[in-house]
């Protein structure tokens, strides 16, 4: 069996996965905002669990990690510093672990997802915040596996502001008061700025980085249906002949990417784990 947890900065989800990758359980609960709470209610969550042994898992983490000493280093949504998820982790799943961003994870299972169509594949979650993975080959791309683009600095409002600070799910719900999915649908107005706010960030991702395909994935993008054709709009008008706009699409799972991520992770280092430094 192998394990998966993804922490997000609302939500945590502990998943438990065959070795043919299917879901056998699963258990959500509030990530607290003190890690010492945290570490506490991941270790009775996992109790609860029926499955007890475990041959790997992978926990996956938003913003910046240490993957050698299995450090999480800054969150952008939670308030920790320099906490030891992979040796807590450890600990409580009683199994050699990997510690992983979490959108990088979740680029990686949408990539593989894909069946190999695209080489270079551009994996865009947004949730809370906003996160980036970049995948090649089916691989982790090394020279981004630390990219945040959701804290890039772009013009809004005619002032320098992190593009996750008006473009997340957060900060729509801040500004319309409101979750996504509670948007009407005719709400032309609300789905018109959630497209253009979007698309500001995601045509410089996309200059920058080149891809063959764009996935949409986190809570936001399980609504891309309903302003899609808004995004396409808005993507058209920053199109130029040295800058053609990829495929952009839903991910097929827009809300579980990040756990199925952790199972491929998992999986491959059944034979290999890592093991982070006392």
């Amino acid at each position: 069996m192998y394990g998966a947890i993804d922490i997000g900065g609302t939500k945590t989800l502990v998943a438990v996965f065959d070795r043919k990758g299917k879901v056998i359980e699963q258990i959500k609960f509030p990530t607290p905002k003190i890690y010492s709470d945290f570490k506490s209610e991941l270790a009775t969550t996992v109790a609860k669990l029926s499955t007890k042994n475990f041959d790997s898992f992978c926990v996956a983490a938003p913003g910046r990690i240490d993957r050698v000493n299995g450090i999480g280093v800054r969150f952008g949504n939670l308030p920790w510093q320099s906490v030891p998820i992979l040796s807590d982790a450890m600990q409580s799943m009683g199994a050699p672990g990997v510690l992983e961003n979490d959108a990088k994870a979740a680029g990686l299972s949408e990539a593989r997802a894909l069946d190999g169509n695209y080489r270079k594949v551009l994996y865009i979650t947004i949730s809370t915040g906003i996160g980036c993975g970049y995948i090649i080959d089916n691989k982790i791309d090394p020279d981004f596996e630390d990219i945040e683009v959701g804290h890039m600095l772009l013009e809004h409002n005619n002032k320098l502001v992190r593009w996750e600070d008006f473009a997340s799910g957060s900060a729509i719900y801040k500004r319309l008061g409101k979750k996504v999915s509670e948007i009407a649908e005719d709400d032309s107005e609300a789905w018109y700025s959630i497209a253009r706010n979007i698309a500001i960030g995601l045509i410089d991702v996309i200059a920058s980085l080149n891809p063959d395909i764009v996935v949409l994935g986190g809570g936001v993008s399980s609504n891309l249906p309903k302003f899609k054709d808004r995004l396409d709009e808005q993507m058209k008008i920053y199109e130029n002949p040295m800058l053609t706009i990829p495929p952009i699409v839903q991910a097929k799972r827009p809300e579980e990417a990040v756990i199925y991520g952790c199972y491929e992770i998992a999986k491959s280092h059944d034979s290999r784990p890592t093991t982070p430094k006392s």
